[in-house]
């Protein structure tokens, strides 16, 4: 299946694909102990979460030393393959459930992934500042505004506005509709995957409030 993320990711060096290509491997071990990935969607692990995650690659190329902030990253995604994806920025992973951030640090450790950072915590009760808010649909994104709002960074260093970049699937017409300055990336556009067609990426830029 590397085949897939190789076929929209070209440009790979050998350490990514080596890093890529032993996460199945992985996560099929640790799923076995604790289930961090449904059971249906591990057999497609590389299309369902790791092609999925990175459609964030084709929206943003993250410039060196931004920092990211994954909240809700259950087993690791979209964090873990963004950051082999950008080994030049900081990620920094948040979960509420501890057993999965168990799961992310052996994985991370397994495949020498050094920009990752975990924390087993509420991002409510978190008092950093981010580049970007990254996470793939643990709320609404009203509510999810409310949670990340005094996360971003005054400062710029991106092609897009410091925000929230966010994969959601289906009609978000009625969940954005508040939203002046809300872009939606449609992932079809990038990935021929039937499972892409109702798939986006959700782009809400987010001023710094002190």
């Amino acid at each position: 299946m590397m085949d897939l993320i190789l076929k929209y990711f070209p440009n790979l060096t050998e350490i990514q694909i080596k890093q890529f290509e032993a996460l199945e491997g992985l996560y099929k071990d640790w799923n076995a102990k604790i289930n961090v990935v449904s059971r249906k969607d591990i057999d497609e692990l590389y299309l369902r979460h790791v092609l999925h995650s990175l459609g964030i690659a084709k929206v943003i190329q993250f410039a060196d030393n931004s920092s990211i902030l994954d909240v809700g990253t259950g087993g690791g995604f979209p964090g873990v393959p963004l950051a082999i994806m950008f080994p030049n920025c900081q990620f920094h992973l948040v979960d509420s459930i501890n057993k999965k951030l168990k799961v992310i640090n052996a994985v991370c450790e397994a495949i020498e992934l050094t920009n990752v950072k975990t924390t087993h915590s509420r991002v409510e009760a978190m008092d950093e500042t981010f580049d970007f808010i990254v996470s793939r649909a643990v709320t609404a994104m009203p509510e999810f505004t409310k949670w990340v709002k005094r996360k971003v960074k005054k400062q710029q260093k991106n092609e897009l506005k410091n925000g929230i970049l966010y994969l959601k699937g289906g009609d978000l017409t009625e969940e954005l509709k508040q939203y002046t300055n809300v872009k939606a990336f449609l992932l079809s556009d990038y990935f021929e995957e039937v499972f892409f067609d109702t798939k986006k990426v959700i782009y809400l830029p987010l001023k710094f409030k002190a």
